[in-house]
């Protein structure tokens, strides 16, 4: 990106000149001065043996400057500047060409050649590319989300209430106010506790650019300016045009850039120790194997052969990271299925329960009812 001149930005590299068409001369004392035509391809760079003025003609001249290993740093030269000794730099036209004048007491050395178009743009670090989902959900009490792993990166805000984040293995509790960002392809699961019925906003997306990979694993207190981005990204969708998506991708920009300046607090971050990290893809796989057979018959130990661990040490693991036995997962994972089942009305109850292998229909109305504090009855009227 080019710069502005101005003393503080340009200190490191030596001072500006009063604006007059002589400035150059004149600070050279009647030293050595010759006028410099500029053109495409690539430029001489140079290192100054002593002190060195430049001054720039129409149309623009752009001045790249460094000092020792640093990047070249680029300054619109529409001031004439002096150059302390030592300081490498290049003259090159913004557009075809371009016209300078240089003076010194002792000639700069060319030092090597360089075409530095890449420095005279800003590049974009970070970049949404596209927008998949933008939801407001609000969900009943002690639900359950099974989890999924998809190419998109998704971020959850949560407005109200608490929601357990599971990623990685590591249940990550959100209180109101808490944000957290899933990686592309890395499954996760959501649910609530019993008598919490949370309210959250899901944001998935396509992003260019490195640098999110910082905030895996960290839930962060989402600072003001970010929940104001999020509460205008809400009014934006409520009344959308052709250019609210583009409007709501600027925004969601702005929201990460904030994120990743908060990516030193300690706050949230989960272990990262190999041992810890070997637990979570236990406990990843052994989600992601009942997730895909949820309606067959699971057992615990079935689950601990898939994993390849005992059947004692998978409890473990989950009583350590998830506060819950591996068998009320299974539970809570198959009632999750239900509910849907039920929504898409194409089965009885009875053949619900033959299908996620309950031994009966009561027994299958007395765990949902136990759950959900409905029977499936009174839940399918509630959605039909």
């Amino acid at each position: 990106m080019i710069r502005h001149l101005n003393p503080m930005t340009f200190q490191a590299y030596g001072t500006i000149l009063p604006e007059r068409p002589d400035s150059t001369k004149s600070a050279g004392k009647g030293d050595f001065v010759r006028r410099l035509q500029l053109g495409q391809g690539e430029f001489p760079v140079y290192q100054t043996q002593s002190d060195t003025w430049l001054y720039g003609h129409s149309p623009m001249t752009v001045l790249a400057v460094r000092v020792g290993e640093e990047d070249f740093r680029h300054f619109y030269l529409d001031k004439p500047v002096s150059l302390r000794s030592g300081v490498v730099f290049c003259l090159v036209p913004l557009d075809k060409e371009a016209t300078a004048e240089i003076a010194y007491r002792k000639a700069p050395e060319e030092i090597g050649k360089s075409s530095l178009g890449s420095g005279l743009q800003q590049p974009r670090r970070l970049r949404v590319e596209s927008l998949y989902t933008f939801f407001y959900q609000e969900k009943e009490q002690g639900f359950i989300f099974p989890g999924e792993a998809h190419p998109m990166t998704e971020l959850t805000y949560v407005d109200q209430g608490s929601l357990h984040s599971v990623v990685d293995g590591q249940d990550l509790l959100l209180e109101q106010g808490d944000v957290t960002v899933y990686m592309p392809d890395q499954f996760h699961m959501q649910y609530s506790d019993m008598g919490v019925a949370p309210r959250f906003v899901t944001i998935s997306f396509q992003l260019e650019g490195k640098g999110l990979e910082r905030l895996r694993g960290r839930r962060f207190q989402a600072p003001q300016q970010a929940v104001t981005l999020l509460q205008q990204m809400l009014r934006e969708q409520e009344g959308p045009d052709e250019l609210s998506g583009d409007l709501i991708m600027a925004q969601l920009e702005q929201l990460l850039i904030l994120l990743l300046r908060q990516v030193d607090a300690p706050a949230g971050k989960l272990k990262t120790s190999n041992g810890v990290h070997s637990e979570n893809e236990i406990i990843r796989k052994a989600q992601q194997f009942i997730s895909a057979n949820v309606r067959q018959k699971l057992t615990v130990p079935m689950v601990a052969e898939k994993v390849q661990v005992s059947a004692s040490y998978l409890t473990a693991l989950f009583h350590k990271n998830l506060q819950i036995s591996p068998g009320e997962y299974i539970r809570r994972i198959k009632l999750q299925e239900s509910k849907q089942m039920i929504r898409e009305d194409s089965m009885t109850f009875t053949q619900i329960a033959a299908e996620l292998q309950y031994s009966t229909v009561h027994h299958f109305s007395r765990q949902f009812k136990e759950k959900f504090g409905i029977t499936p009855t009174e839940y399918a009227k509630s959605v039909r």
